[in-house]
C-alpha cells in the first residue's frame, strides 16, 4: 500500500482559496488514481474529486464542480486540490485517497480506494 500525508488545510474566509497536497511514498505512483474525499461533522466521508494515472481524466462531485482543481505531479509523488470559492458548506476534514496501482478507473466510490491519509482540517468561515 502507498503511504499519504497530506498537508494545506486551515482556516479560511468565505470566498478565499486553499491548495491541498498529499505526498504519497510508493514507487508506482503514477499507477495510482487518487483522490479527495471530505467528511464534515455528523456526516459521511463523501468523495469531492478524483484523477487518472496521467492526470488527463478528471472527475468531479456537483457540489465543487468549477470552483476547486484536482491535479497531480508524478515526479513529485504529490497530487493537489485547488479550492477557490470556498463556502461555509466546504467546512470538512479532507482525506486522500489512492486506488490499488493499476486500477485505472477514475471512480468515486468510497469502496474502490485502499490507501487513505490521516486527514487535513478546512474551515470556512461566513
Amino acid at each position: 500500500q502507498v503511504q499519504l500525508v497530506e498537508s494545506g488545510g486551515g482556516l479560511v474566509q468565505a470566498g478565499g482559496s486553499l491548495r491541498l497536497s498529499c505526498a504519497a511514498s510508493g514507487r508506482v505512483f503514477s499507477r495510482n488514481v487518487m483522490g479527495w474525499f471530505r467528511q464534515a461533522p455528523g456526516k459521511e466521508r463523501e468523495f469531492v474529486a478524483a484523477i487518472g494515472w496521467s492526470g488527463g481524466s478528471t472527475y468531479y462531485a456537483d457540489s465543487v464542480k468549477g470552483r476547486f482543481t484536482i491535479s497531480r505531479d508524478n515526479a513529485e509523488n504529490t497530487v493537489y486540490l485547488q479550492m477557490n470559492s470556498l463556502k461555509p458548506e466546504d467546512t470538512a476534514v479532507y482525506y486522500c485517497a489512492a486506488r490499488p496501482p493499476g486500477m485505472a478507473l477514475v471512480t468515486s466510490r468510497r469502496g474502490d480506494f485502499a490507501s487513505w491519509g490521516q486527514g487535513t482540517q478546512v474551515t470556512v468561515s461566513s
